[in-house]
């Protein structure tokens, strides 16, 4: 064969080349198939690590509302939960292919008006199997839960009967013992000092307020008499039961017979009786203005021993007050009752 027709043989090939299409498909799918690869193996990688994250999420979850309930009963303190979080979650979250795994946990304590929370925090990575061929070795997740609990802080009021029946069969002491019984309990739930407040309120027909308070502007001083009433002596009220102070006597509807004057203040005996109806069943603030929202000042003779302990977490007081109570004085049973000139509310003690 001659070099001229060799020569024109292979431009025969070369167009017909050229101008082939059946191999294009492959050339395609060729060029096609890493990126194709690489969004399945991405899938994948990610698909694993969703389980992962799945999975500490409800380990956290569960951790969370454990370490809430541990703290709220005082099975731990916050000084612990970092320790005890760590504890839980291990035990919890059993991903195999996990790694890097770190978990925090945060206590805030309660303010007014929200209870206190505690912030569990988690973060992981896996090792991908096929994103790594692009430059992704890992895959990072994290995960958090938040519980809170006792929305409203702990206050808490010990009314305690102290009338003179309490002397009978020692009730007395079982009250003392109960009672500081629920000190320790409410106490122990306290994390931080505020969380639980205590005050204590001995009572009889009325209370000791405490003669410090003498000059309070909610005190009403129009129905006291420093000079009290005794039925074997002195017959100041109209009636002879047991209205021994002019408080008393008016509010059965008798007359106290003894000229007042202006005696000083200081002669109180720190003693209150209840408002006029119906200030006496609600908490309207007292108001200078008016006298029937204000606390009357009463010289009752049984005036309790203990005088009222106000809203404090400091537990020694609180015990104190309710080892200083004592029986004495009567029961005041219908304070509360409505509908004035009724049979029930005409004589109210």
């Amino acid at each position: 064969m001659s070099i001229a027709s060799s020569v024109r043989r292979f431009r025969r090939k070369a167009r017909h080349l050229g101008a082939a299409r059946n191999g294009n498909v492959a050339i395609i799918f060729a060029l096609a198939i890493v990126p194709v690869f690489a969004f399945i193996g991405a899938a994948i990688d990610y698909s694993r690590a969703n389980t992962a994250r799945s999975a500490m999420q409800a380990a956290l979850d569960s951790t969370a509302l454990m370490l809430s309930r541990d703290l709220a009963q005082g099975t731990i303190t916050s000084t612990q939960i970092g320790t005890t979080a760590q504890n839980y979650f291990s035990a919890l979250y059993t991903d195999k292919e996990a790694g890097s795994i770190s978990v925090s946990a945060t206590y805030t304590a309660a303010t007014t008006g929200k209870g206190p929370t505690i912030a569990v925090n988690g973060s992981a990575s896996i090792p991908t199997d096929f994103m790594k061929l692009v430059g992704l070795p890992n895959v990072n997740f994290n995960a958090s839960f938040t519980t809170s609990w006792g929305a409203d802080l702990l206050r808490v009021a010990l009314v305690l009967d102290n009338t003179g029946s309490m002397a009978n069969y020692n009730k007395i002491g079982a009250l003392q013992t109960a009672a500081k019984n629920l000190v320790t309990q409410l106490s122990a739930l306290a994390q931080n000092n505020g969380d639980v407040y205590i005050s204590v309120v001995p009572f009889e027909i009325d209370v000791n307020v405490g003669t410090a308070n003498v000059g309070a502007n909610w005190l009403r001083w129009d129905r006291w008499d420093p000079n009290m009433y005794q039925y074997w002596t002195q017959s100041w009220c109209s009636d002879s039961g047991w209205t021994s102070t002019l408080a008393q006597c008016q509010d059965h509807g008798y007359t106290w017979n003894h000229a007042v004057g202006s005696p000083n203040h200081p002669q109180w005996n720190g003693c209150v009786t209840d408002r006029d109806q119906g200030y006496d069943v609600n908490a309207t603030a007292p108001t200078s203005t008016t006298n029937s929202t204000l606390f009357i000042a009463d010289q009752d003779p049984y005036c309790p021993a203990a005088a009222i302990l106000p809203l404090t977490y400091n537990w020694s007081p609180v015990n104190s007050t309710i080892n200083a109570v004592s029986p004495n004085g009567a029961t005041n049973q219908t304070v509360g009752c409505s509908g004035a000139g009724s049979p029930s509310c005409s004589n109210r003690r």
